[in-house]
């Protein structure tokens, strides 16, 4: 317990006690879940907010808080009226904090080699990566290590001015295991993902922007109104042609740049079979708004 004590200080984030996703509490009035709450936003409801709800726990991952995330991140993808997805957690941790790798460590600190593989642990943890919808993460406060991993598998990082960073796995003896190698050095480079990964350290949302992992930063109380508002102008075009333009973009991290071009191409022709691409052209020439239909 001292040594693991010594890990959370150098950490730099305060030791509290971490709740199992087995201590369950009283679902929220009028709430759907346990550890989420879900919503519509936007004046057309177009927009699906999911927002991260374990705060005595400040918002540490489990396996149950992503069963219920996966379930609403499936939910929103069916439903036609959502063109994107905004995820959120609290002013003070958007998931991590009680533990230095953002994950209850409760769960995971009695787990063997043998019950990770047969088990698969964290396989299902990177669904919202998955999704056709694009989705933006509103980071306020705190994302460390899989609260950052689960943050880089949304399509856009909007960050509150005191949000912070980090992948730091390597203080209680472990790698990131969502990610968080892969796709940090994607979005920042080798020599800043080293450095992170290596040390434990955090990086501020000024630094994270800078570095290419955020988008934008705002005041806290503006960030998720922000994150909103972003994913409504998303939600206002074409819903099929959207998600080609996201497979697409995330095509460049898997391919060449000869075997990315032909995979655009591709899609950009197939753009030209759906009835949205020709009202969008017609209404440009016309000079009037699009009236997109999502075919």
């Amino acid at each position: 317990m001292a040594a693991l004590r010594v890990l959370l200080s150098r950490a730099r984030g305060p030791l509290l006690p971490a709740l199992s996703c087995a201590a369950r509490r009283p679902f929220a009035s009028g709430a759907h879940f346990e550890y989420i709450v879900t919503e519509k936003k936007g004046k057309d409801g177009n927009v699906g907010l999911i927002q991260l709800n374990r705060p005595k726990a400040l918002n540490a991952l489990c396996n149950g808080l992503f069963k219920e995330l996966n379930q609403a991140l499936e939910a929103f993808e069916e439903d036609p009226a959502v063109g994107a997805i905004v995820l959120t957690g609290g002013d003070k941790a958007f998931a991590g904090l009680v533990s230095p790798a953002g994950a209850d460590i409760k769960e995971m600190q009695g787990q063997s080699f043998q019950d990770c593989y047969s088990s698969g642990f964290l396989s299902h943890w990177d669904r919202v990566a998955r999704v056709k919808k694009p989705v933006i993460a509103a980071v306020n406060g705190y994302a460390l290590g899989g609260g950052c991993e689960l943050a880089m598998m949304c399509d856009i990082i909007y960050a509150g001015e005191k949000a912070q960073f980090a992948q730091p796995e390597i203080l209680l003896g472990t790698i990131p295991g969502a990610g968080g190698t892969q796709r940090l050095t994607r979005a920042v480079g080798k020599s800043l993902a080293m450095e992170m990964v290596l040390t434990g350290d955090r990086i501020s949302a000024q630094d994270a922007k800078e570095a290419g992992l955020v988008s934008k930063v705002f005041p806290v109380e503006k960030l998720v109104e922000e994150a909103i508002r972003c994913a409504e102008k998303i939600a206002s075009n074409s819903k099929i042609v959207a998600a080609m333009a996201k497979e697409s973009v995330n095509a460049a991290f898997e391919m060449t740049l000869t075997e990315g071009n032909k995979l655009e191409k591709k899609l950009f022709y197939s753009t030209f079979a759906t009835e949205d691409r020709r009202e969008g052209m017609t209404a440009f020439v016309e000079k009037r708004k699009a009236n997109f239909k999502d075919r």
